[in-house]
């Protein structure tokens, strides 16, 4: 039997572990790729591997707990639980997962069980101490589809407010979509994982089994998850992709949380016709939630961001991102904008409410999951009278999107008075740590909480009745933990202590008793404690499932005052920096007067307004101008101006007329992507190929000095031919930055091109920018005088005039290339008679035009002419 017993033994991996070492290896072989914290007590450990991981993420001290098989010590590594979630956002942070395994049972009734409880992810937070504020955390599964995986299903949810996507997209639009969408996670099918980190997407990739993309596990996970019958309500029959990719969202997020989750709202299927699109690299461009340097420089959301609550935040920042090509619905958002700014006091009283409204729509997740904490739930109930107060306030204003959003403000005030009465005015953090429930919302929980509470109180009163009933003076009702409750008598009174007192303890000089009076207080007050905490948890339980069937309604209202905290931001804004109404028109084109920076505006004293107008027969705008004269300014200034429009905002403006813009496409700036092996040129071509890709005839495109990477005449013809591209061909409304004077030739053989320039003089040789925008072309680049300015010492300065004048003098550039003719070479008739050779190599030198050759063309040209004179001679 022993050798039987010791078989067994070696055959077990786990044998000679102790049963809390065991677990921790089951729950760790499930989940191999996690970081596994474990709690004991008072800290959540971690062993052997993970322990020195999390030794070297974390900083915190690796020590040892027992052996294992071998006699090696076992690593452990712990953090205290007061303190999880600060570490928690650390790992994450750090893209790192993490299973949280919690004690099951009661302590008192021998060893705990450990269960997993849930796994934090970088796509699956809930928390507010782990969520940036002012952003949500979402998670997105992506579901490639056909031979070559082109066709591409997506969907995402943000876990925290119950937000749930899909969408159909290409693998060539997939970068754009990424930057979005700003998923924190990233789901895909192994297979597929390298595709995705080609991209290099600045979230988490976790590659999922291939079975989790599926068309038919998708369709009976959504079919599940919202308890319906069939998916064509949502759209979603024809988007299969899509749905194999919910499936496997669903599929990792119920695993994620351990359990189902009740609170997602249904799918919202997106389709690409409905935004103003924006690559990846105009929305970086732009500088729309972050700079181009990556620092806490100043953004349109930035500047926008005069929200109340967080909750506005993060819709405005959706709202930047996605701009609408519903007309109708900017117009209501234009209209109710409007509204709060003619309504100023009613507006400012609104935002003043708006500040202590907390983040419900966090909280009403928290609630669907049941780990929404006391005294977070005790700020719902606090905002719930502001809710219906602003609601009170608002309904005057007659605004069809203000009254909608008023509606969707009311709660039914059973909820209030519900929680008003069940909870403390200001109650613990955590249920362990005191008092969260009113002693009046239970009558057992009040006999608890005073049996708890007046122990003193009942041994002093208790002690003066047992002196005067037995006349001992020097007789005391006391307790300790050993012996509990007793009264004290001297040995000396014993006599005259009373029938009904029993000895309990014999000591040198006194005896103790208890009486059935005191021994049944005692009962009650030794379980006092437990009693009341066991009988509040169940109590704050019942509370969560009653206001569980409110959640919808909490998540609606939470989306009227996003909505209402946004729209009278715009208020705010437009009436602090003097911004304008634009006017939406159904003819193409874009005429603003006035066009201002939103975010330099705001950063310097005086700005410069300009205008610009792109019409039908005017839809190529040729800039010229110095370097630092203000073309990058003034072209992004338009596009912020039209996106400003599309999110319902006002504009910085003195009118805006903006016609119907189905994307905004730039190509502004020089930068290199060298660990992807692609030069600055490289990178400038790649995002002029997509532009020429997507742009359509109500496209708004900025091509800011196209060409500038390769060699002149390259560079030149680069440039002209994707003019002429845009112009006659896309026919969209452009802004083209250029320092090839050529260019702006263009006007007069290309009927849609027109020249401006950025003012410039210069007195004394040296430069004053004026920053305005003026018809026709630039006289000059001044790039010498901006090199002045940037310090580059006056010897080369002077060197660059003196060379500079010596070009121009030898220029004879009599004749201006066609950039837009066809330029078709005719071949040489094979019947022809062939021309005398000596003849056509003179007409070839005579036709040289010796100027416009580079040291290597004329030495090449000059060997090439060497080996045609030989020919002639030997011939």
């Amino acid at each position: 039997m022993a050798t039987n017993k010791n078989a067994q033994n070696t055959n077990d991996p786990l044998a000679g572990h102790t049963p809390a070492i065991r677990r921790f290896l089951e729950i760790k072989a499930q989940h191999p790729e996690t970081l596994v914290l474990y709690r004991m007590g008072d800290f959540y450990e971690t062993f052997f591997d993970d322990a020195v991981r999390a030794n070297k993420l974390l900083g915190i001290t690796l020590t040892s707990r027992g052996t294992d098989a071998q006699g090696n010590p076992i690593p452990m590594a712990g953090v205290p639980e007061k303190t999880l979630e600060q570490y928690l956002a650390r790992l994450v942070k750090q893209g790192v997962s993490v299973a949280i395994c919690e004690q099951i049972g009661d302590p008192s009734k021998g060893p705990l069980e450990r269960e997993l409880a849930r796994i934090v992810t970088p796509g699956t937070l809930t928390e507010n101490e782990l969520l940036p504020q002012k952003q949500d955390a979402a998670l997105l599964a992506i579901s490639p589809a056909g031979r070559h995986g082109k066709r591409l299903g997506l969907a995402w949810l943000v876990l925290s407010n119950g937000h749930f996507h899909v969408a159909n997209t290409s693998i060539e639009e997939l970068p754009s979509e990424l930057t979005r969408i700003a998923p924190t996670e990233i789901l895909v099918p192994e297979d597929f994982k390298e595709t995705i980190d080609e991209l290099r997407p600045a979230a988490a990739v976790t590659p999922l089994p291939k079975w989790h993309f599926s068309v038919e596990h998708g369709t009976a996970k959504l079919k599940h998850q919202f308890q319906v019958q069939e998916l064509t309500a949502w759209g979603l029959d024809d988007v299969p992709d899509a749905v194999s990719a919910a499936g496997a969202l669903l599929t990792y997020a119920e695993n994620t949380q351990c359990e189902a989750i009740p609170h997602l709202l249904p799918p919202v299927l997106e389709v690409q016709s409905q935004f103003v699109g924006m690559d990846s690299a105009s929305r970086r461009n732009l500088e729309l939630t972050q700079t181009l340097r990556g620092d806490d420089g100043p953004t349109l959301f930035s500047l926008l961001d005069q929200c109340k609550t967080s909750m506005g935040s993060r819709l405005l920042r959706q709202w930047i991102h996605n701009p609408l090509r519903d007309t109708r619905t900017v117009s209501s958002r234009h209209q109710a904008v409007e509204s709060f700014l003619i309504a100023e006091h009613l507006r400012e009283s609104t935002r003043e409410k708006l500040k202590t409204v907390p983040d419900f729509e966090r909280l009403a997740t928290r609630i669907a999951m049941r780990t929404i904490r006391p005294k977070e739930l005790a700020a719902l109930r606090d905002a719930l009278p502001l809710l219906a107060q602003i609601a009170q306030e608002l309904i005057t204003v007659d605004d069809p999107l203000i009254e909608e959003k008023v509606g969707e403000l009311v709660i039914d005030p059973a909820l209030y008075e519900k929680l008003h009465a069940a909870l403390l005015p200001d109650p613990a953090v955590l249920l362990r740590d005191g008092d969260v429930i009113a002693s009046s919302y239970n009558e057992e929980l009040a006999t608890l909480r005073e049996l708890r509470d007046n122990v003193g109180e009942f041994l002093t009163q208790m002690e003066i009745r047992e002196r005067q009933a037995t006349g001992i003076a020097t007789l005391r009702v006391q307790y300790n933990k050993v012996q509990g409750f007793f009264i004290e008598i001297s040995r000396g009174q014993a006599e005259r202590v009373p029938l009904h007192y029993h000895r309990k303890q014999t000591l040198k000089n006194t005896e103790r008793y208890i009486t059935p009076e005191l021994k049944e207080y005692e009962d009650k007050a030794l379980s006092a404690q437990e009693r009341s905490q066991a009988l509040q948890k169940s109590l704050y339980t019942e509370l969560l499932e009653f206001a569980d069937s409110f959640v919808p309604a909490l998540q609606k209202a939470a989306a009227a005052v996003a909505a209402i905290d946004v729209l009278s931001s715009f208020a705010f804004h437009a009436a602090r920096a003097n911004w304008v109404r634009p006017q939406l028109e159904a003819a193409p084109g874009i005429e603003i007067v006035g066009a201002r920076h939103p975010v330099v505006e705001d950063a310097i004293e005086s700005y410069t307004p300009n205008d610009c107008h792109l019409i039908p027969g005017r839809r190529l705008l040729v800039i010229t101008g110095p370097n630092m004269g203000g073309k990058s300014t003034y072209m992004r200034s338009i596009a912020l101006i039209v996106l400003l429009t599309y999110i319902g905002s006002f504009v910085p403006a003195t009118s805006a007329k903006i016609g119907p813009v189905d994307r905004i496409l730039t190509r502004i700036g020089a930068s290199d992507d060298l660990a992807r092996g692609r030069s600055t040129f490289m990178v400038e071509m790649t995002e002029a190929a997509a532009i020429l890709h997507q742009a359509t005839d109500r496209s708004l495109v900025l091509m800011d000095e196209i060409g500038r990477g390769t060699s002149t005449f390259d560079g030149l013809s680069l440039a002209a031919a994707i003019a002429h591209e845009l112009a006659l061909v896309k026919k969209s409304f452009t802004l083209f930055a250029t320092h090839y004077f050529e260019l702006t030739k263009l006007e007069q053989t290309a009927p849609e091109v027109a020249n401006v320039h950025v003012a410039a003089a210069e007195n004394k040789n040296r430069i004053v920018f004026l920053h305005e925008v003026q018809e026709g072309p630039a006289n000059q680049s001044y790039g010498i005088a901006v090199a002045q300015l940037a310090g580059v010492p006056n010897s080369v300065i002077r060197r660059a005039r003196k060379m500079l004048n010596e070009l121009q003098e030898k220029s004879q550039i009599n004749e201006q290339l066609d950039l837009f003719a066809d330029n078709n070479v005719e071949m040489p008739d094979e019947k022809a008679p062939e021309p005398d050779r000596t003849q056509a190599l003179c007409e070839e030198i005579e036709a040289l035009d010796i100027d416009q050759l580079t040291p290597r063309q004329a030495l090449d040209l000059l060997y090439d002419l060497k080996d045609k004179a030989h020919e002639v001679l030997t011939n």
